[in-house]
């Protein structure tokens, strides 16, 4: 893989919005919001998930492993971004460009299998609950957890190979907020469409399979549920899945936006908008959606607030 080629500069400088400095302070306020939003209502999930024994059960364990997911894959962009967006020089080195691009699509490809785990988990427990502790059993969901962080790594590995190989001819103004795939592709002095092309296969495998699988485990669901005859049962049970559905419904959506289509499709702007909103907004969102609509998640916090009020005193 030869990432340092003879096209390769230094250091890349990272556009943004920087045609419209009006926007600089309010996206800088924005993007530390949902940072900090993101750090402390991750970390707080993490938290409960280990220290509750309550929540020792699969789904939590999937739960913990995308808070730590989240985590790591907003603070591989925001903290440069909010340097970069405080000072007139936006720019990130080259090795750091590397890192940045191969950490973002790395953990990016891993939360998409995560996501289809977890729809295949709740099919389990709801279709099938009294095979549920066989099925799901932790040497299971560790094997399923190990091959989602293998296959991500391994993605993000032959799609940053391919991106980065391709000749600049000494372009170095990435129209971006940070190193993404479609936004190193428009630096590309030659003919992009071979890469475009073997970017897409990889891209249909790591969005379109899980979504494929997460739409058909919840067809299951939906008919399992229906033929539940208590209104309170079937009440529980999309609650459930409620959550995991619509952090499905925004990942999955921007993800699709940006990766299957030509990057010369999309405008700039809105490029960035959708860029912003799956990689720093979602995350921020994802222990917001769990806590908030989980009976089981906002008693296990009163349960830890108690914990630690009652040993304070």
């Amino acid at each position: 893989m030869n990432w340092a080629n003879e096209s390769s500069p230094k250091e890349f400088v990272l556009l943004g919005f920087s045609d419209k400095p009006w926007l600089q302070k309010p996206l800088f306020m924005l993007l530390l919001i949902s940072y900090t939003t993101t750090i402390f209502g991750n970390v707080s999930i993490m938290m409960v998930c280990i220290l509750d024994p309550k929540l020792h059960t699969p789904m939590y364990f999937f739960l913990t492993n995308l808070s730590i997911l989240d985590l790591c894959y907003t603070t591989s962009t925001v903290p440069h971004m909010l340097t970069n967006i405080s000072h007139n020089k936006k720019t990130i080195s080259y090795a750091g460009c590397v890192a940045q691009l191969i950490i973002f699509l790395a953990l990016g490809a891993t939360e998409c299998l995560l996501l289809a785990v977890m729809s295949f988990d709740r099919y389990v427990a709801i279709c099938r609950p009294l095979h549920y502790v066989v099925i799901m059993n932790p040497w299971f969901c560790l094997r399923m957890i190990a091959f989602s962080w293998f296959t991500g790594f391994s993605n993000s590995v032959l799609q940053s190979s391919l991106t980065l190989n391709m000749p600049r001819c000494g372009h170095q103004e990435v129209d971006h907020f940070f190193c993404e795939v479609p936004a190193l592709l428009k630096l590309s002095c030659a003919d992009t469409k071979p890469i475009v092309a073997e970017l897409f296969f990889f891209s249909v495998l790591i969005l379109l399979i899980p979504v494929t699988l997460i739409l058909i485990s919840y067809g299951f669901i939906t008919q399992a549920v229906l033929r539940i005859k208590s209104a309170e049962g079937r009440r529980k049970a999309f609650g459930t899945c409620g959550s995991h559905m619509v952090v499905v419904s925004l990942f999955f959506g921007t993800g699709i936006y940006m990766y299957l289509q030509p990057p010369s499709s999309t405008s700039k702007d809105w490029g960035k908008i959708v860029s912003l909103f799956y990689g720093i907004f979602t995350p921020m969102l994802n222990p917001l959606i769990y806590s908030l609509r989980n009976k089981d998640m906002k008693k296990a916090f009163k349960r830890l607030m108690l914990l630690v009020f009652y040993h304070k005193k």
